[in-house]
């Protein structure tokens, strides 16, 4: 029993020293979190105060002043913002610099620690810039759209007008300026209404009652659409009918899907279509949805 005590007591003490003798050892191997202090200029940090107060007054005099200037001259207004943004990204940038060279002290193996970080931060930044640059590639040969086609995407709906290796930009029809990047453009579904051609259907809604003469209102939109002076004749002109519920009235659903001749021509054909049809249809006494209330001492239909 003696014996087993003892092998055991020796066996615990060599392995206690051996952990001791090996702690040095991966001391070593850890890193050395006090090396990074030796970069720094602590010096320099203190001198970087004033620099970024007078950084922060420098901007505050430029915001100020572009205000003013654009307040005074609201014609040349967009050329003074932009003139504003420039020097204040400047402004940016050479605090910036100037605070990394106060503060750091630039050896090489500090050299080579700030390239690394910024090589890192450079390539997380431009992630998005080179899905855009490759997206806009396989945009450019598979073509799921062309500049002057009219497009829906992402809830808005307007002209391509540009379509680069970063970005599409969308003209809407209230005449804003939409951008959107091409690595969005390639993986959302995106709807062309005329795919390279100037002609395009153009869906129109009209409701009537249920009592109404379906038939003879189907007649007058069709008679409207070939009467306008932007459609598209080469192309046939189809009303279709059903019935549906449309805010708990029964109506009749017609929808006419004539070509206007130029896609940018949309609005005012159906607005010069919808016009027609309205004044024929108060002419001819073709009336909207509305309840009907039926009397429960009529006859029924084979009832006498």
């Amino acid at each position: 029993m003696r014996t087993l005590r003892g092998g055991f007591q020796g066996r615990a003490l060599a392995g206690v020293g051996a952990l001791l003798v090996s702690l040095p050892a991966r001391a070593q191997d850890a890193p050395d979190v006090g090396r990074l202090a030796e970069f720094i200029r602590w010096g320099g940090v203190a001198a970087s105060i004033p620099v970024f107060i007078g950084a922060l007054f420098l901007i505050r005099l430029v915001e100020d002043s572009g205000d003013r200037l654009s307040a005074r001259f609201s014609n040349r207004r967009p050329s003074i913002q932009k003139v504003q943004t420039t020097v204040r990204f400047f402004i940016y940038v050479a605090t910036i610099a100037l605070v990394a060279s106060l503060s750091i002290r630039l050896d090489p193996t500090a050299l080579t620690v700030i390239g690394g970080a910024l090589a890192f931060a450079v390539g997380f930044a431009l992630r998005d810039l080179v899905a855009s640059f490759i997206a806009g590639i396989t945009i450019m040969f598979d073509r799921p759209f062309q500049v002057g086609d009219r497009v829906s995407y992402g809830g808005e709906y307007g002209d391509i007008i540009k379509i680069g290796l970063r970005s599409v930009r969308m003209n809407t029809l209230d005449h804003n300026i939409i951008t959107i990047p091409n690595n969005k453009v390639f993986t959302d579904v995106t709807s062309s209404g005329n795919y390279g051609e100037l002609e395009m259907q153009v869906a129109m809604d009209f409701y009537i009652g249920v009592d109404q003469d379906a038939k003879l209102a189907a007649e007058i939109i069709r008679e409207a659409c070939l009467t306008s002076p932007y459609v598209y004749l080469d192309q046939s002109i189809p009303v279709l009918a059903k019935q549906v519920i449309l805010q708990d009235y029964v109506a009749v659903h017609l929808k006419a899907r004539p070509y206007v001749f130029d896609c940018k021509y949309e609005k005012p054909f159906e607005t010069d279509v919808h016009f027609r049809v309205l004044q024929a249809f108060r002419e001819r006494g073709i009336q909207p949805p509305a309840v009907l209330h039926r009397s429960l001492d009529a006859p029924r239909p084979g009832q006498g």
